[in-house]
């Protein structure tokens, strides 16, 4: 499975940002109550990327330890796509906190409160981003030792 490409992670925060920009004006435009995310979205996100760094800890010191052992290939895989899906989520949630805030910064009135819980929602998803990436490295399985190439010499 190939890594999550920076590329990917900046395309889903410019979705995210221009998605949560333009919902935000369309709910104003229709008279509609605007989004205003609660605190306790960012106290599950960080939980999320605890969580996701947690499973990936147990696949790096089974790889990486001074004692190897042999690493469950499926609880690895599903650990590896949980953090693919947090790094994608969080991206994707990053830009649309990032779109929420901007277009509540270029409104003529803005409440202290709104801009606190869109903080908050952009520090908690981008710990999200963060933490997938980082239990996608953690993931990381060295090669073994029979797969090494040769220099020449004879076993």
């Amino acid at each position: 499975m190939t890594r999550t490409k920076a590329s990917l992670v900046i395309v889903l925060a410019v979705i995210g940002a221009i998605g949560g920009f333009l919902v935000q004006l369309a709910l104003g435009a229709f008279g509609f109550q605007k989004l205003l995310p609660e605190f306790t979205l960012a106290i599950t996100l960080v939980l999320i990327a605890i969580v996701v760094v947690a499973l990936a800890v147990p696949i790096r010191r089974a790889t990486r330890g001074p004692v190897r052992r042999r690493v469950d290939p499926f609880y690895a895989t599903r650990v590896v796509v949980l953090a693919k899906a947090c790094a994608a989520a969080g991206a994707l949630l990053s830009g649309a906190a990032a779109g929420l805030l901007v277009e509540l910064l270029v409104r003529p009135v803005s409440a202290s409160e709104a801009l606190w819980r869109m903080l908050a929602m952009l520090v908690a998803s981008v710990l999200v981003l963060i933490a997938g990436l980082i239990a996608e490295t953690l993931c990381i399985v060295p090669p073994d030792d029979d797969e090494k190439p040769s220099n020449g010499a004879a076993a």
